[in-house]
């Protein structure tokens, strides 16, 4: 059986984004999304408004929020099921600070209130239980991502059952070579990092509504268990007319079990 996982940063609703914003691309967000037939959307950096907007285009998804109270000026890592693949199982949101369980609380000199949402799931017809987790880490400084992921770790640690497979997705603000990758792999050294399987040059995954930015990074990350085979790995670098559907190129990657 076949899965398709994307990590999508839909960019927050900014209005200075002129011609790039929210407004003027949600529709061609979704239509970049729903062509890759997806199981799984992992969004990043969405207010409860825009994810609910695109929740309305995704009209076969749901959208795993049953556990939160959502906090108006709060950007969520959010997680949409394609509803005929998966039973649901269980879902929560932790924050990356020193007091995970306090709703828009933060720690690490970080610049907002950052945090991991999470879902276990069950794949109709397999048996087979995911755990998955989607992030959004900070984008300033490399000691408050350090920081962060720490706390991402040790709540996965809690939480995570160790029967279902793990996958790990998200917007790290920061490189595969960094000390964020290195601790990753380091309490869970069974994950495959997807892109890395197919690609052996690395590519800019945020690019500001530009296109090819030749000297950025791959922030944006799908970690796989190594009891699941990985099928592929790409970015979509759809644009109409010039006109990028979000300001990072989702992470397109097939699974199979």
């Amino acid at each position: 059986m076949e899965l398709c996982l994307i990590s999508c940063n839909i960019r927050f609703d900014n209005p200075a984004d002129g011609q790039n914003s929210w407004p003027h691309r949600r529709e061609f967000l979704a239509q970049t999304l729903l062509k890759h037939a997806p199981s799984l959307i992992a969004t990043q950096e969405g207010r409860i408004h825009q994810l609910n907007q695109l929740k309305s285009s995704l009209t076969n998804f749901d959208l795993v929020d049953q556990h939160r109270s959502w906090i108006g000026e709060r950007m969520y890592p959010s997680i949409f099921l394609e509803r005929n693949q998966f039973e649901f199982i269980a879902s929560g949101d932790m924050w990356l600070s020193e007091t995970p369980d306090i709703a828009g609380s933060h720690s690490f000199e970080s610049a907002f209130p950052r945090l991991m949402t999470w879902t276990k799931i069950q794949v109709k017809g397999s048996g087979e239980n995911l755990f998955i987790v989607n992030t959004h880490l900070d984008h300033v400084k490399p000691e408050t991502r350090l920081g962060q992921v720490k706390v991402l770790a040790q709540e996965i640690k809690r939480i995570w059952d160790k029967q279902s497979s793990l996958i790990i997705m998200g917007d790290f603000n920061d490189s595969p070579s960094s000390k964020v990758r290195e601790f990753l792999m380091d309490e869970f050294s069974f994950l495959q990092d997807a892109w890395s399987l197919f690609n052996s040059v690395e590519e800019t995954s945020h690019h500001a509504f530009k296109g090819e930015i030749q000297n950025g990074s791959r922030i944006d990350w799908i970690m796989v268990d190594a009891k699941l085979s990985v099928e592929s790995c790409l970015m979509d670098k759809s644009a109409s007319n010039g006109l990028y559907p979000t300001d990072h190129y989702p992470i397109i990657c097939k699974i199979r079990l």
